[in-house]
């Protein structure tokens, strides 16, 4: 990953030693917990996405939002929700990503939800499809305090861009960005730190170096590559890179697919953070897109006796004995993003 002096001094500098503590025994209880082979859970989350809305603009093709195939119940993360929770984990959270399903800029409270936690002096990041990044919400945007902005950029022509990403208007993309980026510039902030994300699909690969280009053109901070979540590998698909680089799945002799990474007992996601739906329910992580695995719901406890609760027990239990016999990790794979 490459390393930016800017980003990390300003991550360093919402650290306290009370949110150092709290990482440190976060750390020590994953470590622990492999050691001996059951769960030991230390300290609360060091990081946690907030869900700000189920809705979407967008069709993408592998994505429950863009396809409209939730069971769950949709809608929006009311503002007191988030404060009560943030109030609750604040003092020792780190890193809060606006972020799990959907949209975030749909939800009309978002940026405001932004601003609170940077009173807070939490590290914020978001990630959009830049569409409803006009010049009003971009300014809105930098005043808010939003540490990091991801925008999916899919494609750097039409044609290719909407191939995944459903629905969408190319021109729309680069115009928020170039509006993010001009009031940085305006208003002299450092933040947020500027990410284009490229998801590699067999579609786009041949514009790999295209986007690099366009990044440098525009002035976001940082391209970066991420492979494609696949639900049906197993037979292929026409959205498997052919680049294997870029492809978290490999093709075997029978002409069938599997992941290439190992599926290790053990997952430190579990003892670091966790995903907040917008109805408050607690899932395991952003691979439980349906949540299907709910530990708790924010609505009858609070997190902190969530966090240590009976399901949460059970399902890191499961996780260091058999991993690969939990549906969610099965398409789960480390390190999503990659670096050229």
């Amino acid at each position: 990953m490459p390393f930016s002096l800017t980003d990390s001094m300003n991550y360093a500098s919402k650290m306290t030693p009370r949110r150092v503590w709290n990482m440190t025994k976060v750390i020590s209880s994953y470590y622990y917990s492999m050691m001996v082979k059951k769960p030991v859970q230390w300290g609360l989350p060091i990081s946690i996405s907030f869900e700000p809305t189920t809705s979407c603009n967008l069709r993408c093709p592998e994505c429950p939002s863009g396809l409209r195939a939730f069971t769950r119940p949709t809608g929006m993360l009311k503002r007191d929700f988030f404060k009560d929770t943030i109030d609750e984990l604040g003092k020792d959270l780190t890193y809060l990503i606006f972020y799990f399903q959907g949209e975030p800029y749909l939800n009309p409270d978002f940026l405001d939800m932004v601003k609170y936690a940077n009173k807070k002096k939490i590290y914020t990041a978001t990630s959009t499809n830049a569409h409803y990044l006009n010049d009003e919400m971009a300014k809105k945007t930098i005043e808010s305090g939003l540490d990091r902005l991801i925008i999916s950029i899919d494609g750097t022509t039409q044609d290719v861009y909407q191939q995944y990403r459903v629905g969408g208007n190319l021109e729309k993309v680069l115009e928020g960005a170039r509006n993010i980026v001009k009031w940085k510039k305006e208003l002299k902030s450092n933040t947020p730190f500027v990410i284009f994300q490229f998801l590699v699909v067999k579609p786009n690969e041949h514009q790999i170096e295209d986007v690099k280009k366009l990044g440098k053109e525009i002035g976001v901070d940082e391209v970066a590559f991420k492979t494609a979540q696949i639900y049906d590998y197993e037979n292929g698909s026409n959205l498997i890179p052919t680049i294997d680089y870029y492809s978290r799945y490999a093709k075997q002799d029978d002409g069938k697919y599997t992941i290439k990474n190992k599926m290790l007992n053990h997952c430190w996601k579990l003892w670091h953070s966790c995903v907040i739906t917008w109805d408050g329910a607690v899932v395991p992580c952003c691979f439980d897109k349906d949540a299907q695995h709910q530990l708790g719901d924010l609505k009858e406890m609070t997190f902190k006796k969530l966090w240590q609760d009976g399901k949460y027990k059970n399902f890191r239990t499961a996780l260091l004995k058999s991993r690969s016999e939990i549906d969610i990790c099965k398409n789960c794979t480390d390190g999503t993003k990659v670096w050229a």
